[in-house]
């Protein structure tokens, strides 16, 4: 685990500015890769934090930055909620709602009060290549998330090896404690991106839905940490 504070608004109501939240960073290191409704921590890919002044962290800074007793030193990181994963297509049209692989989001349970999907943004459709990321914050009308970097390399999306790793757990302050569950929207049937497939291939696919299904269940089930986008 490691630590992270929140320094903005990007997240609310989820993640409030000074909240400090506990990141997973464990899994990805045994081949996880992030999935759909996940609050990650990720470095900058490039060009997401020009105006951050670097720091000179110590070596004990990042020593105890490193096992997770200090936030961290690392000025660009970010937290965002990973909305769309590899081979996903993504769009939102003004007006309307976020909508995956043609299935429309209910973010009701997760979205600022007050906020609109994208009208700020209207983007899309964009189909996401594989083994990266699009990441939207909760807090739509104040978040510079992936609508806003398409111009760049990537365009827009975030590779899976920029991840630090995923937000369990809202840690502090007190009264703030919480753990950072995927929503149910994230679960809706039909959700998964449908290709093609040879009829041998069929019964190893019919698992995979039942085996993500488990593995989100195992970890939400357990007492973990959250961690939550930085910017």
């Amino acid at each position: 685990m490691q630590a992270f504070s929140i320094p903005s608004d990007s997240m609310q109501n989820t993640l409030q500015r000074g909240d400090r939240v506990l990141v997973d960073k464990l899994t990805p290191w045994f081949g996880a890769e992030p999935e759909r409704g996940e609050v990650v921590v990720f470095h900058d890919p490039g060009g997401w934090l020009d105006e951050t002044p670097e720091v000179h962290p110590n070596a004990l800074q990042k020593f105890l930055s490193f096992i997770g007793l200090m936030p961290s030193v690392e000025e660009k990181d970010l937290i965002k909620r990973v909305i769309a994963v590899g081979g996903d297509t993504v769009e939102c049209k003004e007006n309307g709602p976020v909508v995956v692989n043609g299935m429309a989001l209910d973010e009701q349970s997760f979205i600022f009060p007050g906020n609109t999907p994208c009208n700020d943004a209207p983007f899309g459709p964009i189909k996401v290549p594989e083994g990266r990321i699009w990441v939207m914050g909760d807090h739509r009308q104040d978040s510079r998330d992936s609508r806003y970097h398409q111009e760049l390399p990537g365009d827009g999306t975030v590779s899976n090896d920029e991840v630090v790793g995923r937000a369990i757990v809202v840690a502090w302050p007190i009264n703030r404690w919480a753990t950072l569950p995927v929503p149910k929207t994230f679960d809706q049937p039909g959700l998964n991106a449908v290709t093609a497939m040879a009829p041998g291939a069929l019964g190893i696919a019919g698992a995979v839905p039942i085996v993500l299904w488990r593995r989100r269940r195992a970890r939400l089930g357990r007492p973990a940490a959250v961690t939550d986008g930085l910017s």
